[in-house]
């Protein structure tokens, strides 16, 4: 059952439809001097899950001037455990601290009876998971009165019990609970070539009119033991030029969107990561006015 929650905007965001940054704190200082042309600033949840200190100093001066982005990475939604209520007590706190005008999340599980894995681990796609990422979406949108968005993952392997293909996984849960979508197009790309995937018709299969957010990274190439190309979603390197052009393909089919920089790793100085951002809001502009001139 869908439930309707206050929000307003494309895929429960109200993000505007331009280039976004994730903010670290060493360029706090460079962003409130500088002010550059950002659309929105986006943070990682579990880092401002505490009540004071420098990083809430520099966020709620930043948040003055830029729309904000929240993207969690420790709720375990794709668990077989219920949502940790003491972990959405403190999202919860957060998101009424700022108000911002998006909250993500990952399709993906980190915790089980109480440990925590420092990474975004892959689900199975079965009913019965289907079923319980729902219900712990719908227990999240419920405690935040809000529809979140959700990330599609990237992904390494694949399990013999998955009885349903993931775009289709990923469009079912938006049907049922009424949450957005979070667009990796790195996420795509990444698990396209590890799977021997074709990316447009994996983006194809998604509802792509819910996409509230986009996100874009870097990746670090490996083999594997058959020697194979095996491509890890880094966010440690500039996005390469495969990404970018799946990502001038997509906005092709859902018009701009709003974008986000992710630079986790190796992170450069501010001016490196703004020609970035840069670049991402002429293709938005270019989308814009392909847009209008079609319509």
């Amino acid at each position: 059952m869908t439930t309707a929650f206050n929000t307003a905007g494309t895929g429960a965001s109200r993000l505007p439809a331009a280039a976004g940054l994730g903010l670290k704190l060493q360029h706090a200082e460079d962003i409130l001097s500088s002010r550059p042309g950002l659309g929105f600033v986006e943070i990682h949840a579990e880092n401002f899950m505490v009540e004071g200190g420098p990083r809430h100093h520099y966020l709620s001066r930043i948040r003055d001037h830029y729309a904000l982005s929240v993207h969690g990475v420790g709720l375990s939604l794709g668990g077989v455990e219920p949502v940790n209520e003491d972990h959405l007590g403190r999202l919860f706190r957060l998101v009424q601290r700022y108000q911002p005008e998006a909250v993500s999340e990952h399709i993906a599980w980190s915790g089980y009876r109480g440990r925590y894995a420092n990474d975004l681990l892959p689900m199975a796609y079965t009913p019965a998971s289907l079923q319980r990422l729902c219900d712990h979406v719908e227990r999240v949108q419920q405690v935040l009165n809000r529809t979140i968005l959700l990330e599609n993952p990237a992904t390494y392997l694949t399990f013999t019990e998955s009885t349903l293909d993931e775009a289709d996984f990923i469009s079912e849960t938006v049907r049922r609970t009424g949450c957005g979508l979070l667009l990796d197009v790195n996420n795509v790309y990444v698990s396209a070539i590890n799977h021997r995937r074709d990316a447009q018709g994996y983006i194809n299969a998604l509802p792509l009119q819910q996409v509230g957010e986009i996100h874009l990274a870097g990746f670090d190439e490996q083999t594997d033991d058959s020697g194979a190309r095996l491509l890890i979603d880094s966010h440690g390197s500039p996005v390469a030029e495969p990404v970018w052009s799946l990502y001038q393909w997509l906005l092709k089919q859902t018009g701009p969107r709003p974008t986000l920089l992710e630079r986790d790793n190796h992170v450069p100085a501010l001016n490196e990561l703004l020609a970035e951002t840069g670049y991402i809001q002429h293709l938005l502009e270019r989308a814009g006015q392909q847009e209008r001139h079609h319509a």
